[in-house]
């Protein structure tokens, strides 16, 4: 079985699959150095879990308490955010594999450090695990120079300063999921916390909405989505470079707008603030599908996916309201399956290894 994890800062989501891609059980550990919290299936304890690696163990501990032993995990495969420009498909990870990851914290430095906590975690329980990985930007590395590229001077450019995009996975997920019904052009939003879209013609990513990191597109929940980077500048100049780059990504977006990140809550509050913070995401979302439509010549198809492109019809209405001047479309709501992608890229490069 494969053991698939995506490793935040404090925290451990794990999904096992089989290699038909049947998933067998998923579960997590939170607030890891904390009061660390083990939820696997119907199992739910508080750990004593102060590290990466007590929390690989403890997953371990639980899934050998419901029969399945470590003998019987053949492989382990993680989600790195950032794969930068040397890692642009899934791969095994090697040293080679790993010293690329790490040479990309600069561009992720939320992200990428604890994957690599993650992989460290599997090695030092499992050491002879083969070990997986699959880039959140690798979606969209081929996408055409026109949309990576920021015109900034060469210099900076060659520092890794361009457009990757973002919540690839997802997409990748989508794309397999619609199979050989695929649009040809088709306008994807990936609607949760953290929000994107992406203009996927011909099964390959054209253009998306995020950039060199996660914060530029429409507004998020805690996130600003696009802002003038003079405006980063004074907030930088007054509040210091780190007090800016919290204020950007965790106290901005509907959070700053409206008084709280959730969507639902928003939804159901009458204030002016709330239904400004609402129609300020509607607003957001198709000023940039409007682009990415263009982008694509048009289109003939459009998916949501992701918490709030899942489970919320009326922001659905609403944005395919403000997109009625396309003309009718179909109108696809896709189940978010990263782990799935995840185990899918991973037994890809395991039949290609042989």
């Amino acid at each position: 079985m494969l053991l698939v994890l995506n490793t935040g800062s404090s925290s451990i989501k794990m999904a096992l699959f089989r290699p038909d891609l049947e998933q067998v059980l998923e579960g997590q550990v939170t607030a890891i150095g904390g009061q660390a919290r083990l939820s696997l299936g119907a199992a739910k304890k508080r750990l004593d879990a102060t590290s990466h690696s007590a929390g690989i163990a403890a997953i371990l501990d639980a899934l050998e308490d419901q029969g399945i032993t470590a003998t019987d995990i053949t492989a382990a495969a993680h989600r790195v955010v950032h794969g930068g420009t040397a890692l642009t498909a899934p791969a095994r990870l090697d040293d080679a594999a790993i010293a690329a990851i790490e040479a990309n914290v600069p561009l992720a430095p939320l992200h990428n450090p604890p994957a690599l906590a993650g992989i460290r975690a599997v090695t030092e329980t499992l050491p002879d695990l083969p070990q997986y990985a699959s880039f959140d930007t690798a979606f969209h590395a081929d996408q055409p120079a026109l949309a990576t590229t920021y015109a900034i001077p060469a210099a900076w450019r060659a520092k890794g300063l361009r457009r990757y995009g973002f919540h690839g996975l997802s997409y990748a997920g989508m794309v397999a999921q619609f199979g050989d019904a695929l649009p040809d052009r088709l306008l994807a939003l990936h609607l949760g916390a953290g929000v994107s879209l992406c203009a996927i013609r011909d099964g390959t990513s054209l253009s998306t909405s995020m950039g060199y990191s996660p914060l530029s597109g429409p507004t998020m929940a805690t996130r600003s989505g696009d802002i003038d980077g003079m405006a980063v500048l004074r907030m930088a100049e007054e509040i210091g470079i780190a007090a800016a780059g919290h204020l950007l990504n965790t106290d901005s977006g509907l959070a700053a707008l409206g008084g709280t990140p959730d969507m639902r809550d928003l939804l159901a509050d009458d204030s002016d603030a709330a239904r400004f913070a609402v129609d300020h995401f509607v607003w957001s979302v198709t000023h940039q599908a409007g682009a990415l439509i263009a982008d694509m010549g048009g289109v003939d198809a459009v998916a949501f996916t992701g918490g709030i492109g899942e489970h919320s019809e009326e922001i659905r209405r609403r944005i395919m309201d403000r997109l009625a001047w396309v003309g009718p479309l179909p109108v696809h709501v896709i189940a978010a399956e990263e782990e799935r992608q995840i185990a899918r890229d991973a037994l890809a490069v395991i039949g290609r290894e042989g």
